[in-house]
């Protein structure tokens, strides 16, 4: 199995990418991954003002996939998260939702076993998930920092991009030039403090190509839903873009009026927070498979 080592990392998406490593669709292969911090952090004694902030949410790649032409969908299956043995957490003043509230900064770092991971007295059971996945951009979308979620996908922090689980994502460059970084052990939804249990990964994935479909913003594949994930400057637009897509698959998918499918969305579409804390905010519209399933959506795109 090809294996795409973590010493070659992007911190912005961009159209113009170099590639650092190729494959073909329906190849399974291995991708280490940095934390978010680059394992700068060693001690919980150290000072968070002394890190290097050039250095934060490294994503390894990009990954050229042969065959990939804009206006394709890029289909990432995580077969597997493999995470190591202990991770991080802190806080910081002015940092995450609560941040007026903090008032110094902490670093915690919190051990794994058996699955769990320990922390003041509570075992707390690990999901392991990517932060920070996505592909080059469209040229007229511009440049995207990696801690930056938006329509390429990138610092998404959503705890369902999970093993087992499928990502779709519009194809805007030759190659789609996929990079992917930022794990966590686990997270809840939000990522309150701003950080999850960051940590260093081993990502085996497959790839493949469905050609001629796209969507505006990356579709992610659960066993029960397919969900839109967007993001926007405030909650209110992140729901509405998510929201509002959900509802034209809805319609198309089902051949209906809009008003019908919007109907459908209020009876049967879960709006999920991902994460409140990034330079722009993340949700998900969970739309049932009972509803419609994954294959007749991209179908009807």
């Amino acid at each position: 199995m090809k294996v795409i080592p973590a010493d070659k990392v992007i911190y912005k998406f961009t159209a113009d990418m170099e590639p650092i490593a190729s494959v073909l669709p329906g190849d399974i292969f291995k991708v280490e991954t940095n934390d978010c911090f680059f394992q700068q952090v060693l001690s919980e004694e150290q000072d968070l003002k002394d890190l290097d902030y050039g250095r934060l949410n490294p994503a390894t790649g990009p990954i050229y996939v042969e065959g990939a032409e804009p206006g394709d969908l890029l289909k990432v299956k995580i077969i597997s998260i493999d995470v190591k043995d202990k991770g991080i957490a802190a806080v910081i003043p002015n940092g995450g939702l609560l941040g007026d509230q903090v008032t110094k900064s902490i670093i915690r770092i919190i051990n794994i076993e058996d699955n769990h991971a320990l922390f003041q007295g509570v075992k707390i059971p690990i999901s392991p998930m990517i932060g920070v996945i996505g592909v080059a951009p469209a040229k007229e979308d511009g440049e995207w920092t990696t801690d930056t979620p938006w329509k390429h996908g990138g610092n998404m922090d959503t705890k369902d991009i999970k093993a087992g689980s499928t990502l779709y994502f519009p194809v805007n460059q030759e190659g789609a030039l996929l990079a992917l970084g930022d794990c966590h052990a686990l997270m809840a939804d939000g990522e309150v403090c701003f950080t999850g249990l960051e940590i260093p990964a081993e990502v085996t994935l497959e790839v493949d190509l469905i050609k001629n479909k796209s969507v505006k913003w990356p579709l992610l594949e659960t066993d029960e839903y397919t969900m839109v994930v967007a993001s926007g400057d405030n909650l209110d637009h992140a729901v509405y873009e998510a929201t509002s897509n959900a509802v034209e698959y809805i319609k198309n998918s089902l051949g209906i009026e809009w008003e019908e499918a919007y109907i459908l969305a209020s009876l049967s579409v879960d709006l999920k927070i991902s994460q409140l804390v990034d330079p722009k905010i993340t949700v998900r519209a969970a739309i049932p498979k009972y509803l419609v399933a994954t294959e007749k959506l991209i179908d009807s795109l």
